[in-house]
């Protein structure tokens, strides 16, 4: 039970649908704030028994409220704008940062609700409805639309991982401009994520939750191409299944492993080991905020084949550090996979490149900092 302070306390609440994204995307921001006198809460909607201990070895304590991360359910969702609200009404944090679709809406108008007058929130991206051409999916856009303009309005300062989003936002006349600051992704820790020496033999790597608009069908396809082509090549799959509407099944992966044309490791919570076997990660994604997986690649010294797609193309200068493809071609991402299994040095001199760009664009402690300024955290 988190014990009730004062309300003139220095006190920052970080609010997720996501209770492991809290550790691995913003463990780092949050011992920022600490380092600056807050009291830290991390919230999420994942069990206290489970992740308390976690958070309290930096010093963070933990909330559970009730949110899902995907669907629409008006009693639950009325549910969670209840428990934020609870959640703010008894802790009075100074400020609240929160980020994922259902969290920022909720959060902002809980926050309205307790006439709370410093709200950060964070688009990490815009997922498959706001993009997708589905008569649903532009259905729920209009509705996701309305939410964000309604919620929005009461928030201080809106954060952006990539220009396509900030963009699509003003444009859209869901946010003023003037309200609007873009940060370089989550960062990533250049002295935690360092280079490793290349594998002998070519090897593509790709980590991602298990859903087709990351591009899961494209990297196998085309891992599936190169294989026949050059049967010493690897090819390396890690991640979680996921209950997202596009994720993949179980049986479908299934198919890949039978003719072995990819390794499959399942959820790892330490990914560096696979960076370090691999000579190349692969992202096909649809779109993306500015993906996490990349930049820890990158500051491993990785080469890169990603998507020409919103938050994906920010992260490669295509032809220094990587590749760019176009969106949903198997063909295309097989034809930059062929281009390193023919010259082994290009994996090399373009991860070297990747890791400069990682440490002059992407360290973790100059975008929190960019963070802390736009919060004015002090």
């Amino acid at each position: 039970m988190i014990q009730k302070e004062q309300p003139n306390e220095k006190k920052i609440a970080v609010i997720s649908s996501q209770t492991a994204s809290l550790c691995r995307f913003r463990m780092d921001m949050m011992r920022g704030f600490r380092s600056f006198g807050y009291q830290v809460i991390a919230v999420g909607p994942d069990p206290v028994e489970e992740w308390a201990q976690k958070f309290s070895l930096h010093g963070i304590q933990y909330y559970k409220i009730s949110v899902e991360r995907t669907g629409i359910n008006p009693i639950r969702d009325i549910g969670t704008i209840i428990d934020i609200y609870r959640f703010l009404k008894r802790e009075k944090p100074t400020k609240v940062f929160c980020y994922q679709a259902k969290t920022i809406v909720y959060t902002c108008l809980a926050a309205k609700m307790v006439r709370m007058q410093e709200v950060y929130p964070l688009i990490a991206g815009l997922g498959s409805v706001f993009r997708g051409t589905s008569i649903i999916e532009k259905v729920l856009k209009v509705i996701l639309t309305l939410e964000y303009k309604l919620a929005l309005r009461g928030s201080t300062a809106v954060i952006f991982q990539n220009n396509d989003d900030l963009t699509a936002f003003v444009d859209g006349g869901i946010v003023k401009r003037e309200k609007c600051y873009k940060i370089n992704g989550s960062g990533v820790d250049v002295e935690k994520f360092f280079p490793t020496p290349m594998p002998h033999r070519p090897t593509f790597l790709m980590i991602t939750r298990l859903i087709k608009d990351k591009g899961v069908m494209e990297f196998l396809g085309a891992c599936r191409i190169i294989k026949k082509e050059s049967p010493q090549t690897r090819c390396i799959l890690v991640g979680p299944f996921d209950t997202n509407p596009s994720a993949m099944s179980a049986e479908e992966l299934q198919d890949y492993l039978d003719d072995q044309t990819v390794e499959y490791f399942g959820e790892q919570e330490d990914v560096k080991p696979f960076i370090a076997q691999s000579s190349v990660f692969v992202l096909p994604s649809y779109h993306e905020g500015t993906p996490k997986s990349v930049l820890e690649c990158m500051a491993c010294g990785r080469a890169i084949i990603t998507t020409d797609a919103p938050g994906c193309r920010e992260t490669v200068i295509d032809g220094i550090n990587g590749f760019r493809v176009p969106t949903r071609n198997t063909e295309a991402i097989a034809d930059k996979m062929r281009m390193f299994v023919e010259d082994q040095s290009l994996a090399e001199r373009m991860g070297q490149a990747g890791r400069r760009i990682a440490i002059n664009k992407y360290d973790v402690r100059k975008v929190n900092q960019d963070i802390f300024r736009i919060m004015k955290i002090q």
